[in-house]
């Protein structure tokens, strides 16, 4: 945790859930296997993938403290697997397809602790969106607020999942509601907050997310369990009120 000049040297523990993920594993392997910083531990939770996933995970095998591979009931399960299992200090949950924005990046955020006392409960950083070569698209739509806190989130996911890493022992508190099939992360992501006594702003780009988004089916899925998750936590005035103004322009676009 500290070393002898009493610097914050927490470990990572980076999680990627996959399956059927072949092609667009190795890249993600290989943006977390480059760091510069090296308490780090990967693990990768597979949910019985048919390709050839599990053939690069184990080319990568001897970089990787973990490869679980079963059956699930689906992505959060994993994750919650992925948190029973891993070690670190701080989590992250890295998609197969996503990378670290630069192979400093761990580097950058353990510096931006440097003034720090003690390790905050959650650190946070902003996404750039790539496309499938790793090019810059444009940094994500909703932008990281400079102070985050639970009611960030009454606006949207404020702070990509990805970006978002927290301190195990909350997680392990706080595992994901498998409930929700499409949203869980966002649900996860207020009740860590919830619980947190300090979020720490890196200042950083974290990661690099590929640009492929839900099929429009999983994206309405998606969107109803997140207006059933604000309800839960910010009230049923405050977000059908929040939600108005998307209500008015459906009915315009009719």
């Amino acid at each position: 945790m500290h070393n002898s000049s009493g610097h914050l040297l927490p470990k990572f523990s980076i999680i990627t859930v996959t399956y059927n993920a072949g092609k667009v594993l190795e890249e993600t392997i290989r943006s977390v296997i480059a760091q510069s910083y090296q308490p780090i531990e990967y693990l990768i939770i597979d949910g019985g993938s048919k390709d050839n996933t599990l053939d690069i995970a184990n080319k990568y095998r001897s970089h990787l403290n973990h490869i679980v591979s079963e059956p699930d009931k689906g992505l959060y399960d994993a994750m919650n697997k992925g948190i029973r299992l891993a070690t670190g200090d701080y989590l992250c949950f890295l998609n197969a397809g996503d990378k670290l924005h630069d192979n400093d990046t761990l580097q950058h955020m353990v510096h931006s602790l440097q003034p720090l006392k003690e390790l905050p409960d959650v650190l946070y950083g902003e996404t750039a969106i790539v496309d499938s070569k790793g090019h810059f698209l444009r940094m994500r739509r909703l932008s990281t607020p400079q102070e985050l806190t639970w009611k960030s989130f009454k606006e949207g996911m404020r702070v990509c999942h990805q970006a978002f890493f927290t301190k195990r022992e909350l997680a392990v508190d706080t595992p994901y509601d498998l409930q929700y099939r499409f949203s869980a992360d966002f649900d996860w992501c207020i009740r860590i907050m919830k619980q947190s006594k300090s979020l720490h702003n890196t200042h950083l780009t974290v990661i690099d997310y590929l640009n492929e988004g839900m099929t429009t089916q999983n994206h309405k899925a998606s969107l109803k369990e997140r207006f059933c998750i604000m309800g839960k936590h910010y009230g049923w005035v405050t977000t059908i009120l929040q939600h108005l103004h998307f209500i008015i322009r459906l009915l315009y676009k009719r």
